[in-house]
């Protein structure tokens, strides 16, 4: 199901035909070093992966991330949307991008799309955001949606603090 379109990019409900293009990029070593290793590691993994995250949040939330597409050749080029982590009191925007799609604002057109869905679709009010402390084109992609760093935060006693952001 298509939630958004924006002037080049579709933004749809992920399904498990897409478990070969979440197996890649969750395995990037970009995904891993700064969103975490998720141990998806087969296509079966990665179909579990889109049932128990994404399509679960869909209908608990009536959100969750979405699978980002060209919109000329429909090419799976990242992920893009909003989760409601128990450890959050408000729902917090996410997005990820094969290396080969990253500088070409594709994230930036995702991102806002996602934020002005949120806020006249939705009603959310508040939207907040992470990123793990090194993560500086995030931060700065962050700022230009209109978030601003709040401070730093531990989501669990066993994790290292992440940035958080708020709106």
């Amino acid at each position: 199901m298509i939630i958004l379109e924006t002037e080049r990019l579709i933004l749809r409900q992920l399904s498990l035909e897409d478990a070969e293009f979440i197996l890649e990029l969750i395995n990037e070593p970009s995904f891993i070093r700064y969103i975490g290793d998720k141990g998806v590691r087969t296509l079966d993994d990665a179909r579990q992966y889109i049932l128990n995250d994404p399509m679960e949040s869909y209908e608990r939330n009536d959100f969750g991330l979405y699978l980002v597409e060209l919109r000329d050749g429909r090419a799976s080029i990242g992920i893009c949307g909003l989760l409601k982590r128990d450890t959050l009191p408000h729902p917090d925007i996410g997005f990820a991008f094969l290396p080969a799609y990253w500088s070409k604002g594709y994230a930036l057109e995702s991102a806002a799309a996602v934020i002005e869905y949120a806020r006249n679709v939705l009603k959310l009010d508040r939207i907040l955001a992470i990123t793990s402390s090194d993560n500086e084109a995030s931060s700065k992609l962050l700022g230009k949606i209109g978030l601003r760093f709040d401070r730093m935060i531990k989501l669990s006693p066993e994790t290292s603090a992440v940035k958080l952001f708020t709106n």
